[in-house]
């Protein structure tokens, strides 16, 4: 090769490409495509020039042209409101009606596998004694005992702080993990059941069971339902490492993890909202109606929610993923 003639020959095409580069109002549609064309080209001559006459120099420029190119046409949008927007009335609702399948089977079962393990523990001594001690149980069932006390025992926006933490881990636990065929979420699951039946079981027996359902209830509803949404979407996406359907086993798992990821940020919001009840309303000197209300009305309008605008936006085509600009580009775009 004839490094100066090479040089005469595409130096205008060099040039052009880092004129373009360097414009900073929009480019036009015309402009976009000679952007793409030149980068392409450029690409193509640095690789000539590093194989048949590797000058330092040339090589230098045309890797830093190659380079900004590379940024120029492959990098994702930045986001804005407007993408904010979008995911709140449409990718989130939408992520999470689609995997009702999952979660709403989750939610069934487990409430309904809680309640059976609250009533054998209610129901039999044996089981009670091999919890805790006599004197241990009744302090945590005692009118003003632990299950009472710990809803008032921290200053409010400290334990909100503290509740939004612990559910925000178990969440993202299912959702990041899940992909380890949903192995972790069942322990999670787990851990929640056995947590809620005891509850159930042990005030049972002390004759409390309206006091604990007055202060589960009201945060309760929408921070379980959370966690059974986490829990359904990461049993799905383990699901998916087995059975990827149509969709390659790699683009399947890209596609429903980073709608599962979405859906983390989704629920924390959720998660917020479930903490700020827990901390202010459970506590409250409100009546135990007045309190349950606010929960019920806080899961209505979840569901209403997301089986409302979720379905609309699933109608509209929405899946939850990050809009097409913003996946991984298999051939270069313009930004």
């Amino acid at each position: 090769m004839d490094l100066d003639v090479f040089v005469t020959a595409h130096r205008g095409e060099w040039d052009r490409l880092d004129s373009l580069l360097r414009k900073r109002r929009r480019l036009s549609e015309c402009e976009v495509d000679e952007l793409i064309a030149l980068y392409q080209r450029t690409t193509t001559h640095l690789s000539q020039v590093r194989s048949r006459a590797p000058d330092p120099a040339l090589v230098a420029h045309l890797t830093s042209l190659v380079a900004r190119g590379r940024s120029a046409v492959t990098a994702p949008r930045t986001a804005g409101w407007r993408d904010a927007g979008r995911f709140l009335t449409a990718g989130f609702p939408a992520a999470v009606y689609r995997a009702r399948h999952w979660w709403v089977p989750t939610a069934l079962v487990s409430v309904v596998v809680s309640a059976l393990l609250g009533w054998w523990i209610g129901a039999s001594p044996q089981v009670r004694a091999s919890i805790a001690a006599p004197d241990a149980l009744r302090e945590m069932t005692r009118p003003g005992g632990q299950y009472e006390s710990y809803y008032s025992s921290n200053p409010a926006a400290s334990f909100a702080a503290q509740v939004w933490t612990n559910n925000a881990q178990a969440v993202a636990i299912c959702l990041v993990f899940g992909v380890f065929l949903g192995v972790p979420v069942l322990w999670v699951l787990f851990q929640n059941l056995v947590n809620l039946g005891v509850g159930l079981g042990l005030m049972q027996s002390a004759g409390r069971l309206d006091v604990f359902l007055g202060l589960i209830l009201p945060h309760g509803l929408l921070e379980l339902t959370a966690v059974f949404v986490a829990a359904g979407t990461g049993l799905r996406l383990g699901w998916t490492v087995i059975d990827p359907g149509y969709r390659s086993r790699r683009a399947a798992l890209a596609e429903e993890g980073r709608a599962a990821l979405g859906m983390a940020m989704g629920l924390a919001l959720v998660l917020f909202v479930s903490g700020v009840i827990e901390a202010f309303v459970t506590p409250s000197g409100l009546p135990t109606g007045a309190r349950i209300g606010i929960g019920v009305l806080a899961e209505g309008l979840f569901l209403a929610y997301v089986f409302l605008l979720g379905k609309r936006a699933v109608r509209e085509g929405e899946t939850g993923d990050v809009e097409e600009a913003d996946r991984p580009a298999t051939v270069p775009t313009a930004a």
